[in-house]
């Protein structure tokens, strides 16, 4: 059967309330039950954090209910900081108990503090680490311990209760003002500081000045991170690129250097190194010269990619930074991911500079062994069987703005040169839905799209329709040039006997339920190649990776 033969048979005209659950549709019985299984394993898992979890659920959650305008710049539309210190001070300043390398960026945020957090502790230092969003347990925002595993729930649990007192006196003197995230900012300050960790990786969550993490004095910062500096969260961090790296460069702090990933453009890398010319802090930028890291070449090991890449930094303004590394092999994909990995390695070789026990080969032990859910992540086999496609090859990436689009599609040219594409496709409202679709619809051998919705950190308000994501789709390829078939539009006509030939190259779009979504994909895949000469490529959002992940665990 061709394609459009697949597609007459598995018409996804479900209803709109289907789309949001991910358990209707036409699924095997036995993957309903493994998310039936995978459901009670959650809430058992969870059962133990259960007060701290219903107690801070009952506070403001700005990613819910979408950012107020202005709200990350240092203006008087800015979040509060003051808010945050007086509850550090009444937890006793715990910031200031522990050195924090603090991260701020538009993207690789959570990359870059995967990669440091992963050689500091190869070097064997206790590390927390502090990141979000979360995938599949608000726990794996704070990582402690040798593996860097998400908090214990129990653990998580019993510091809440020894500060619960203080936490609800705190929010009575707010005039209940505390928010989601600026709660569960403190509380892992204060376990930080309660197991005693030697170094914490910080990322902030918006902007930098007037974030919450933002609390960090210049006595316990060891270093700060500018990953980049995008068109995201513009409303609320002032409407322009110059306004969100002022919003960022907020983090550098008197004295304490600071790492530019970039490539930024030269006015915005302008603003960055005079803030940190106003703060007396040496800069080192990846942009340097004296970065010649390469990456060369994308090989698979037992039927997963990883890139080799090396690692060749000779630096000599401001700090002087050394390392050379042959041969890297790193499981997260793409010339962004070498970018994240440099990043990390020159806020190491910092730390080195200040006397930290940093070897070369704790540096190499830790990228080749850092891993983050839902950036170009291959799943398993066995992972693969579970969603009802054994055999296919399906990546898991959270891009969800125009840049990070650009560089999925890059990556997938080059770890997939030769493979078919489907992708399946969901996200927030609040993103630039038509430049995320320019960067995809061109990317070559693309045979289908399809159009879902998932909720947005539980919540349906900020979820963005899958007509809404069709109609950009739509009219990026009409800018492209690209040839369509609008499946979705024609499903419920009489359908044109010209979609029935097998040799029609245009690019498909329907929508449906996310499992109705990945099973026709698959289908498609299997049609027009065998499965393991195809790819499925789930993006969006980190919210649909969240999805997918949670149906296929027991």
């Amino acid at each position: 059967m061709n394609i459009h033969g697949i597609l007459h048979k598995f018409t996804l005209s479900v209803p709109r309330q289907a789309l949001l659950s991910p358990t209707i549709g036409r699924f095997p019985n036995r993957l309903n039950s493994l998310l039936r299984v995978q459901a009670m394993s959650t809430v058992s898992e969870e059962a133990e954090a259960k007060d701290f979890l219903d107690f801070i659920d009952n506070l403001k959650n700005y990613e819910k209910s979408g950012l107020p305008k202005g709200s990350g710049t240092d203006s008087e539309d800015g979040f509060d900081l003051g808010r945050m210190r007086r509850l550090m001070q009444l937890l006793g300043n715990p910031q200031c108990k522990f050195k924090s390398v603090h991260i701020a960026g538009t993207k690789g945020k959570g990359s870059t503090a995967a990669f440091l957090s992963s050689i500091l502790r190869a070097e064997g230092y206790s590390v927390g680490c502090y990141s979000s969003p979360h995938i599949r347990t608000i726990r794996e925002r704070i990582t402690l311990g040798a593996k860097g595993g998400p908090v214990n729930a129990s653990l998580l649990n019993d510091h809440f209760q020894s500060l619960r007192t203080v936490l609800e006196r705190a929010i009575e003197l707010e005039n209940g003002g505390l928010t989601h995230f600026e709660v569960l900012t403190a509380l892992a300050f204060s376990l930080f500081a309660q197991q005693g960790v030697e170094v914490a990786v910080i990322e902030a969550g918006l902007g930098g000045a007037r974030d919450a993490t933002n609390i960090i004095p210049s006595s316990a910062l060891a270093a700060s991170i500018i990953t980049t500096i995008g068109e995201e969260h513009l409303a609320a961090l002032g409407d322009s690129l110059e306004s969100i790296a002022v919003a960022k460069s907020g983090i550098i702090k008197d004295g304490r250097p600071v790492i530019l990933g970039g490539p930024f453009y030269p006015h915005i890398e302008r603003i960055l190194c005079d803030k940190a010319s106003s703060m007396s802090s040496p800069v080192v930028s990846t942009s340097d010269p004296g970065n010649n890291s390469i990456l060369r070449s994308i090989n698979k090991i037992n039927g997963r990619p990883y890139q080799f890449c090396d690692l060749v930094l000779q630096i000599e303004k401001d700090l002087k930074l050394n390392i050379e590394i042959s041969n890297v092999k790193l499981s997260m994909l793409g010339q962004h991911q070498l970018k994240n990995a440099v990043t990390a390695t020159c806020a190491a070789l910092c730390l080195r500079n200040q006397g930290w026990r940093l070897s070369t080969e704790s540096v190499r032990a830790g990228l080749e062994s850092a891993f983050l859910l839902g950036r170009n992540q291959v799943l398993t086999q066995n992972e693969a069987e579970r969603l009802g496609l054994p055999g296919a090859t399906i990546v898991l990436d959270g891009a969800h703005t125009k840049d990070s689009a650009a560089a999925l599609a890059n990556t997938i040219e080059m770890a997939f040169p030769k493979s078919s594409l489907v992708l399946v496709v969901s996200m927030a409202s609040d993103k630039d839905h038509l430049g995320f679709a320019r960067e995809l619809i061109s990317a070559t051998s693309l045979k289908a799209v399809f159009f879902t919705e998932v909720s947005i950190a539980g919540e349906k308000s900020r979820t963005t329709t899958a007509s809404k994501l069709r109609e950009s789709w739509i009219q990026a390829s009409e800018e492209k040039g690209i040839d369509i078939i609008d499946y979705s539009r024609n499903k419920n006509e009489a359908r044109d006997p010209s979609l029935d030939q097998t040799n029609h190259r245009g690019v498909i779009f329907s929508e449906g339920s996310l499992i109705d979504c990945i099973r026709i994909g698959g289908d498609i895949l299997g049609a027009e190649t065998s499965c393991q000469s195809g790819v499925m490529v789930i993006t969006g959002s980190l919210h649909i990776v969240s999805a997918v992940l949670s149906s296929i665990e027991r």
